[in-house]
């Protein structure tokens, strides 16, 4: 199907819009934004990713509850009882290990829905010449790019609420145990979480849409980026760690976790680790410290759940880096695009 151009599909909204004698007046923001994000959801590539994204879910969501039915036979036929403490976070978690879990599945395939939405966000406009005539409009040039990353990030949040209420709603309706409000409250900072993440990728690929003239460039440099991470990153570091980290060569067990601290610094550098700590820590109750402790830190501590607002705190400065980084590449992204010279080709 072959799409009008932008500065067309614009005017023809707006034109629309002021028929109405009792239509109050659109925002050309407004109307920029909802004419991306129509244009997103009729798009063969974010319909097939989506797709994708819903039949994985659907996938993990059978895998996390046969882990649970396995679980819960094993210890019926040892003679305990199974713990319902923190049920339906375990559905975003836990595996029967034929298949990822819902969190595998959204730090691996999270960042390819940010890349497809954004990667020729800018360049496919400029190489079919319909951003010099939507520029010539009355409106404020920032406009664009602006627009362009809000109604990506609307698919986002629209998306990943929809299944995290899904995979609640299902989990509540096959287990027959209704959520606390802390499990709610847990699984609502894991979607934000997970809308951060993937807008990070959504602004790298924006980056690269106003670097590059070209789209298919654009897409391959931030699918470089994102294998880099999810691959190679973890490989070099493990590589500096062998060589760092030697137990028999520590002059004490302050200098040996001093060592495992840099590494834990320098894994911590890569978004796909931070993202992976931090729903780690928010979906599991149960870990209470993400780096190395001693013996002396360790005795006499009471084996319990931390409440949400202690695990907020442990994964306080991943939030933080992760919004960072964002901004950054938004930032970058935009100084970029202002100062470009668009001119007709």
């Amino acid at each position: 199907m072959k799409r009008r151009p932008f500065a067309k599909q614009l005017k023809t909204f707006i034109l629309k819009t002021r028929r109405s004698k009792n239509a109050a007046p659109t925002s050309p923001f407004y109307a920029m934004v909802q004419k991306e994000f129509t244009d997103y959801i009729r798009s063969w590539r974010i319909i097939i990713l989506l797709s994708l994204i819903l039949l994985t879910t659907g996938a993990s969501l059978y895998a996390s509850i046969s882990a649970l039915h396995d679980l819960a036979t094993d210890e019926e036929n040892n003679g305990e009882l199974f713990d319902q403490a923190y049920l339906l976070l375990k559905l975003f978690t836990l595996s029967d290990g034929t298949l990822p879990s819902f969190v595998a599945f959204v730090t691996f395939l999270g960042p390819l829905l940010g890349i497809a939405l954004g990667f020729d966000a800018i360049n496919a406009e400029q190489n079919r010449g319909t951003l010099t005539r939507l520029l010539a409009q009355p409106i404020p040039r920032d406009y664009v790019i602006n627009a362009k990353f809000v109604a990506a990030l609307f698919v986002n949040v629209l998306l990943f609420f929809t299944l995290g209420l899904s995979v609640m709603g299902l989990g509540i309706l096959i287990t027959g145990i209704p959520p606390t409000f802390e499990e709610v409250l847990r699984i609502f900072a894991f979607l934000f979480l997970c809308i951060v993440y993937i807008a990070f990728w959504l602004n790298v690929s924006i980056l690269f849409s106003v670097r590059f003239k070209q789209a298919t460039t654009s897409a391959i440099s931030a699918l470089a980026i994102w294998l880099f991470f999810s691959l190679f990153y973890q490989i070099i570091v493990n590589v500096i760690a062998k060589n760092i980290i030697k137990p028999e060569s520590a002059a004490s067990s302050e200098e040996w976790i001093g060592k495992q601290e840099m590494i834990l610094n320098m894994m911590r550098l890569s978004p796909n680790y931070l993202f992976t700590e931090s729903t780690t820590t928010l979906l599991s109750p149960s870990v209470r410290s993400l780096g190395p402790l001693t013996m002396e830190q360790t005795a006499g501590a009471i084996v319990t759940p931390l409440p949400l607002n202690q695990s907020l705190l442990l994964i306080w400065p991943h939030i933080t880096g992760l919004i960072a980084a964002t901004s950054i590449c938004f930032a970058i992204a935009y100084i970029w695009f202002m100062r470009q010279d668009i001119r007709t080709n």
